[in-house]
């Protein structure tokens, strides 16, 4: 698109759209007025909100894909640069840390993307859509902006304004590992057992629960099942209190309630 026509449109959207106040909330959010509104806008609508066949390409997963890959090699790139001699092992983790799910919700919670969220589905909100729309977000931002603007953003705007690098050095989240050690040291017994395993797109995902003491402390939903054992964990960590819900948040639906009467000395 020629240059003159994209400005012409980011002008149209911010002072004439019918839509402009999300134009203006977007430029608050990403530096800029996008020229491609309804791409934006794309980015928030989630498959649940739609029922109908046609509207099948009419969320945000495709710019989620896309907003994955980007994200991912931004932030490969970055621990790259950042850590010039340490080993692939560790920069594998440490991009794990960055890019996880519960790390993504995280931080889109803090943008503020719940807002944009509710505003464009009807459906009841799930912790998991935040972080899927901030991959969108990334994507769309790359499709209008390109990669250097992307990385300059997720660098600046995302990992150095929501992330302390130098904590998730040597943040262990392996919570299987902590809640299997806890439970040793406490003398409680844990045990895993997959709940369920239904199809999601078209793809197998695991229902897992973690029992201490033969009670559920704690469930999650993964298409992988050693990742679903893993957020499973760490709900069960906040469950049994043994972690602090992060930045002092209620505990999610999955614990609330279930520390029951597990002692921690």
């Amino acid at each position: 698109m020629p240059g003159i026509l994209r400005l012409f449109l980011r002008i149209r959207n911010y002072y004439f759209h019918p839509e402009k106040e999300l134009a203006r909330r977007l430029r608050n959010l990403i530096g800029f007025t996008p020229a491609y509104l309804d791409l934006f806008k794309l980015a928030f609508f989630h498959k649940s909100t739609f029922t109908s066949r046609d509207y099948a390409i009419s969320n945000n997963e495709r710019l989620e894909f896309l907003g994955d890959a980007v994200l991912s090699t931004i932030v490969a790139e970055y621990l790259f640069t950042k850590y010039p001699n340490s080993d692939e092992g560790f920069l594998t983790k440490m991009r794990s840390k960055i890019v996880k799910r519960n790390s993504l919700d995280e931080i889109a919670d803090r943008m503020g993307l719940d807002m944009l969220l509710s505003h464009y589905n009807s459906t009841r909100l799930s912790r998991s859509m935040l972080g899927n729309a901030l991959e969108a977000l990334v994507g769309a931002i790359y499709v209008e902006k390109g990669y250097e603007y992307t990385k300059d953003y997720v660098i600046n705007r995302i990992l150095r304004r929501y992330l302390n690098i130098h904590e998730l050095e040597h943040f262990d989240d392996n919570y299987k590992s902590q809640l299997l050690e806890w439970c040793q040291k406490h003398g409680h017994t844990v045990d895993y057992k997959v709940l369920s395993r239904y199809k999601s797109d078209k793809r197998d995902k695991f229902k897992v629960a973690v029992f201490v003491d033969g009670k559920k402390v704690g469930t999650a939903d993964d298409f992988n099942k050693k990742s679903a054992e893993q957020m499973a964990s760490e709900r069960a960590m906040y469950a049994l209190k043994i972690l602090p819900p992060p930045n002092g948040k209620q505990i999610p639906e999955e614990t609330e309630g279930q520390e029951d009467d597990l002692d921690k000395d």
